[in-house]
């Protein structure tokens, strides 16, 4: 059995699920995972910001690059599922990505990796075919997974370390779609205040003019004209500023440099701060 590293995304993040599925996860690939809980107002856009930043980390290494095996377990918010959204996965590169079927998380991949297509899969007909071709395993075993609405435990770490291994694992293709216009949101708060947002700097529009984008303070009930700045350095100390950040391609940030434009703006994770719909 191939020893590869494993990152998981995941919402279901007290205590108690975050060891059953580090052991489960080490069990299966005999390395303890990196497991990080997303457990802000909005966890679908940190999980998109989060998981696009990931792949691009495995960028600009200059030779090869070791495998990584990444889970990401964010349920869309919309009840629509009888038993949970289905699984897919992909490729980036050598890299195997096992996702729920969360449009908001994969869509900035195919706006900014080129990820088109993923794999869906069918609990039972993976367990099924699993237990006909290499898995020990018994019908009630198949069953008790199948009905198990905790299928990012059970289900997921087996359908990773398959596909890891390179069994033939039956899905069917389904395109990916890249964002459409709309409300431009706070991905995530970072340590310092800085708020990262989940579109590049040069798309906002007027980025790029004279005159700063107008930003919402929410302590102050009143919009305030902020300028744009290349980078954090450019700001001017104490002074609020949009740059180009660190996150996804060039994802903008509304930044206070020395301070906390979180505080400043009253701005929490999943806040809009501009609406491109219109």
């Amino acid at each position: 059995m191939t020893r590869l590293p494993v990152v998981s995304l995941t919402d279901c993040a007290d205590a108690n699920a975050l060891a059953r599925q580090s052991t489960r996860i080490a069990t299966l690939f005999g390395a303890t995972p990196t497991v990080l809980p997303l457990t802000g107002p909005d966890p679908e856009g940190a999980a998109a910001l989060t998981l696009l930043d990931l792949l691009r980390s495995t960028d600009l290494i200059g030779g090869p690059t070791q495998p990584v095996v990444v889970l990401v377990n964010i349920a869309p918010r919309d009840g629509h599922w009888p038993n949970g959204v289905p699984f897919c996965w992909f490729r980036h590169g050598e890299h195997l990505v096992i996702s729920t079927l969360n449009h908001r998380v994969l869509a900035p991949l195919a706006a900014y990796l080129g990820v088109t297509e993923v794999h869906v899969t069918d609990v039972r007909e993976v367990l099924e075919a699993a237990a006909a071709g290499w898995a020990e395993l018994a019908p009630a075993e198949i069953e008790e997974m199948v009905r198990t609405q905790f299928r990012s435990l059970w289900y997921v770490p087996l359908l990773a370390r398959w596909l890891a291994d390179g069994h033939e694992v039956p899905a069917r293709p389904q395109a990916v779609q890249p964002p459409v216009a709309r409300e431009v949101r706070v991905a995530v708060v970072d340590n310092f205040g800085n708020c990262k947002l989940d579109l590049p700097a040069v798309e906002l529009p007027g980025y790029d003019g004279e005159k700063g984008l107008l930003v919402h303070n929410r302590h102050e009930g009143r919009d305030v004209e902020v300028r744009c700045y290349d980078r954090l350095p450019d700001v001017p100390y104490g002074e609020p500023g949009i740059t180009v950040g660190s996150s996804g391609v060039g994802f903008a940030e509304l930044v206070i440099r020395g301070g906390s434009a979180a505080d400043v703006f009253g701005l929490h994770q999943g806040d809009q701060v501009f609406d491109l719909t219109s």
